[in-house]
């Protein structure tokens, strides 16, 4: 959402954008924005410790609809599917606000995979005045749910737009990674930390990731580790300690990006780095059966390997030993768009402000039935 912020405050004479936070992820969010350098102007503080899903998007239901109901805004923003968004979509819905949602039409088509991200999305589309698509696909996949056509617009992702708009020095914030023989390994990023992963699957993961360490002693693996504690209480008594492993704290989204520009390759069951390793021009093996990005698969950046151990060994080792097989799966074109999808986004909204069509469907007061 950073560039659409920075988009919005460009057009000052008529925009007056007001960020709220719910701080789902407080120190992760932290991070992200202080790498945009963008603060919230209502930060409403809702992050607990071992919260439930259900806790969180109740509560989060109720700030939010206190919020809107305060400063009363024109229009909503929500980007992407986390449990924030669908409850900011409903309260807005609720209080007669127009919704517009970037990166919209994503769609996995099980709703178990990726969870609970694959419904989130489905129900803010549900309430959703203007979709901003970032693809094709993703406007094909809203027509197919009875969407209007002149409602979707296809605007490229703005995850290209932030990834133009990061710059690094090149000294990393994490001293960790300062360390890191950069000229001498081959670094592999791996993040691990969707829910369906949990259990046996991340077991697994580490696993693979094991035996990759014992066939190629010239890697280095750099794990940044989710602060999910059922992430954590797996993952380091699997690898900690282990020669070619490092593992870091959640690292700052600047840092982020460079390890990636700097890595051979990419493992992941992260939505947004499978965005954002085609605009690297890096390898991606996706730890996970399916995938609401099928765009990356389709440019060849990306490859399916799920959680078997033995599947992302021969995948990994293959990629590291055959250079015509990398090049294949570097050589694509980036399916999310040129970096200009933020500008696009506020152009729209800006010609929907003046042309008064907000609202996909305005509401209209039902008669009261006479008897």
């Amino acid at each position: 959402m950073a560039p659409v912020i920075r988009a919005l405050r460009k057009r000052s004479e008529l925009f007056q954008p007001l960020v709220i936070t719910t701080s789902q992820h407080r120190e992760m969010l932290a991070q992200a924005m202080r790498s945009f350098r963008i603060s919230s102007d209502i930060d409403l503080g809702l992050s607990h410790h071992n919260q439930t899903l259900a806790d969180f998007t109740a509560r989060a239901l109720i700030a939010l609809t206190g919020t809107f109901r305060q400063v009363n805004p024109d229009l909503l923003l929500v980007q992407g599917d986390t449990s924030t968004v669908v409850a900011a979509a409903l309260a807005a819905f609720y209080h007669g606000l127009p919704i517009g949602h970037v990166e919209a039409g994503l769609r996995s088509g099980d709703t178990r995979r990726p969870f609970p991200e694959e419904v989130n999305r489905r129900m803010a589309s549900c309430v959703t005045d203007m979709h901003f698509a970032p693809t094709e696909l993703a406007r094909e996949n809203l027509l197919c749910e009875r969407i209007l056509d002149d409602h979707i617009f296809v605007t490229g992702n703005t995850i290209v737009d932030a990834l133009e708009q990061i710059r690094h020095d090149g000294v990393f914030e994490d001293p960790l990674l300062n360390e890191l023989e950069w000229d001498r390994k081959k670094v592999i990023l791996a993040t691990v930390h969707r829910r369906e992963n949990l259990g046996q699957n991340l077991r697994d993961i580490c696993a693979g990731f094991r035996r990759i360490l014992e066939l190629h002693p010239e890697v280095e693996i750099v794990i940044p580790v989710h602060l999910n504690p059922l992430v954590r209480e797996i993952v380091y008594p699997e690898l900690r300690g282990m020669a070619g492993v490092r593992l870091l704290e959640p690292i700052a989204y600047h840092d982020l990006i460079e390890v990636m520009r700097r890595s051979t390759l990419i493992l992941t069951d992260s939505g947004g780095i499978q965005e954002e390793a085609p605009a690297m021009r890096k390898p991606v093996l996706i730890l996970r059966s399916v995938t609401e990005r099928p765009e990356v698969i389709e440019s060849g950046f990306g490859e399916l390997v799920g959680c078997d151990r033995d599947i992302i060994v021969d995948e990994v080792h293959r990629l590291l030993t055959d250079p015509v097989a990398y090049a294949a799966m570097t050589s694509g074109q980036n399916p999310f768009g040129d970096g200009r999808a933020a500008e696009r986004i506020v152009d729209i909204i800006t010609e929907r402000c003046q042309s008064g069509r907000l609202f996909a469907s305005p509401y209209v007061e039902a008669p009261v039935p006479q008897h």
